[in-house]
């Protein structure tokens, strides 16, 4: 792409950010319908479950939607969403991480197991109050989804099923699941912007 095609591009986009800015909610979805693709392709790069890419894809979407108001005419908006696709990404493989850390491993010149220690840091009274209060906020925001949201909501987040299994379930169409799971989560974004200081970065 030479540079004049890169300047109308973002001509282009910029004129749909100032109208979903200007209170046209599905002028968004045109920026969607234009990045879908290679924002699936840049996090299929660093994650391999096809699950975790699809529901990354719609956290990317939401977050540059809900804050967009930040966004700064002056660069470029695929690089931005670029951007905010990526660090989503690193946010959850650094969470993933942790989560399948090992305690134990085997080691290299003998039989006997090598034992990690591991320092004992799970009484911090601040943290667990924190860990509270957001548990307390999302549980409030989810019951105020609509009733339909808030069951799609249950069925991905609370008992883990993916996409197929929730059409099956709910007896609703593959793509049906997809677009009422991404409005269910955006909801859940904008109710939980007042609680935002909870959110933040430890």
């Amino acid at each position: 792409m030479n540079k004049e095609e890169k300047i109308k591009k973002n001509l282009e986009d910029i004129k749909v950010i100032k109208q979903t800015l200007g209170g046209d909610r599905e002028a968004f979805g045109i920026i969607q319908k234009k990045y879908l693709r290679i924002i699936s392709s840049l996090i299929r790069r660093m994650v391999k479950d096809e699950i975790d890419v699809q529901d990354l894809t719609q956290e990317t979407f939401i977050k540059a939607y809900n804050a967009l108001d930040t966004f700064q005419f002056n660069y470029s908006f695929s690089s931005w969403l670029f951007k905010i696709a990526s660090n989503t990404c690193i946010d959850f493989l650094r969470k993933k991480r942790f989560v399948h850390l090992p305690l134990h491993r085997q080691s290299n010149d003998s039989e006997e197991e090598e034992i990690i220690e591991i320092k004992d840091n799970s009484y911090k009274p601040d943290l667990n109050l924190l860990a509270k209060e957001r548990k307390a906020a999302l549980l409030q925001a989810i019951a105020e989804l609509p009733e339909n949201y808030k069951e799609i909501i249950k069925l991905r987040h609370g008992e883990d099923l993916d996409y197929s299994e929730i059409s099956i379930r709910l007896n609703i169409p593959l793509g049906t699941v997809k677009a009422h799971l991404f409005r269910a989560r955006k909801l859940l974004y904008e109710k939980l912007k007042k609680h935002r200081t909870l959110f933040d970065e430890d």
